[in-house]
């Protein structure tokens, strides 16, 4: 069930300033998924439309009605990507990776925009290479500090990159890893990397493909959180707008279900990867409405689906919690009009986020270990994107009997 939202546009495109806008999707009207209240806290918890246009100028796919930063990314955010080890092991890796391939050293500059609890720059600083994050949310940034990354508890944009090459100097690379995405004025932030890049670095930005999300139906990383939705082809034009080129791109199928790392210089070096993909999208029509046209569709059948399993399950007398407090199971729980009555409660190793409850069904949060002692029947997989983590997490489980189910694109129940 996927219910009806006015199409509320703003007036222009947030990338190139288009006014051509047309609607992909509505979710109904949705909390702040990250906003997560206690389960027994008196006020209700404001919902906002949620649905997602496509620029025909440039391609960007994007949220027609936008809260501001401030709204989101508030004190308590909870989120800290220190808690997956899935995402912690891929920091290592691409830390490492960079290291070699930039030969970087004590005389070089690591940069990060939303560099969160320090995940991945503390392996720059173990291999003595001077960092700097940084982060609006204070809990995240305190947590960094402690891992000795030195964090600036700001919004980045262009006026703060240019105090920062003052202060600091250039930056041999700046890494945005799942933040550009999430920031209202993108031009602001992108010409904020241009200002702070060295005139030989490297700017590498991972984000969910918005080709993953259409083609494999994961309208659950629709949230307000997530301003926009990319393709290369709107990268490239995004970045060419503020003086930087696209060049190279690189498909992380593991990461987040299916992501894009764009590397990005001041000087134009494509290559023949990157050539491809922006063909593709191009033969796709990646800007034309015909290629979003069952989306919609898609979803509403994909959401009643799901209902009509928990709702056998339930009949059955099984019982279903969830797994994963993620923001992409708010999105699917409310938009999908699923509470209490089809799934318990959820579990969710964060300790930030246990004891709290998913915004607008409250369906409470546990930690995990509450599996083992109560025993049902199901997990729903809320955060599906680490699937092979849950599972090698949950062994104990699994080996009692439980079961897993994958919620996207149809529902799949897995042994």
């Amino acid at each position: 069930m996927v219910p009806e939202t006015p199409m509320l546009h703003g007036v222009t495109c947030r990338s190139c300033g288009g006014s051509d806008l047309r609607d992909v999707l509505s979710l109904g009207s949705t909390p702040v998924a990250n906003t997560l209240p206690y389960p027994d806290q008196a006020d209700a918890d404001v919902a906002y439309p949620l649905f997602i246009v496509v620029c025909v100028d440039c391609s960007l796919v994007q949220l027609g009605h936008a809260l501001r930063a401030e709204e989101i990314f508030t004190d308590d955010y909870p989120y800290y990507s220190s808690f997956s080890s899935a995402l912690s092991a891929h920091a290592a890796a691409h830390a490492a990776e960079l290291l070699t391939s930039r030969s970087l050293g004590a005389d070089s500059l690591v940069v990060e925009v939303a560099s969160n609890d320090g995940y991945l720059l503390k392996h720059f600083v173990t291999a003595g290479v001077p960092v700097l994050g940084i982060d609006p949310s204070p809990g995240p940034a305190a947590a960094a500090e402690l891992a000795a990354v030195p964090t600036l508890v700001e919004f980045f944009g262009e006026e703060l990159a240019k105090q920062i090459r003052k202060e600091h100097g250039a930056a041999d690379v700046i890494i945005a890893n799942n933040v550009l995405a999430h920031v209202p004025d993108l031009n602001d932030v992108v010409a904020g990397f241009a200002a702070l890049l060295a005139d030989n670095g490297v700017i590498t930005i991972e984000n969910p493909y918005v080709r993953v999300m259409i083609d494999n139906l994961v309208f659950d990383t629709i949230y307000h959180e997530h301003y926009c939705y990319f393709s290369c082809t709107a990268i490239d034009q995004l970045a060419r707008r503020n003086g930087l080129f696209l060049n190279d791109v690189e498909f992380l199928p593991d990461v987040h279900g299916g992501s894009i790392r764009w590397s990005l210089q001041r000087f134009p070096a494509r290559t023949p990867v990157c050539e491809q993909f922006l063909r593709d999208e191009a033969e796709i029509g990646i800007n034309d409405m015909a290629y979003y046209a069952l989306f919609a569709e898609r979803v509403q059948h994909a959401g009643d689906e799901l209902r009509t399993l928990l709702q056998k399950l339930a009949a059955d007398g099984k019982r279903v919690v969830g797994y994963g407090a993620a923001a992409k199971g708010a999105t699917l729980l409310n938009s999908q009009r699923i509470g209490r009555d089809l799934v318990e409660y959820v579990v969710d190793l964060n300790t930030y986020k246990q004891g709290r409850a998913i915004p607008g069904c409250r369906i409470p949060i546990y930690s995990p270990e509450r599996l083992l002692q109560d025993r049902p029947d199901y997990l729903l997989l809320l955060a599906w994107n680490y699937k092979a983590e849950i599972r090698e997490q949950q062994r104990e489980f699994l080996a009692a009997g439980g079961r897993l189910i994958v919620p996207l694109p149809s529902p799949l129940i897995e042994d």
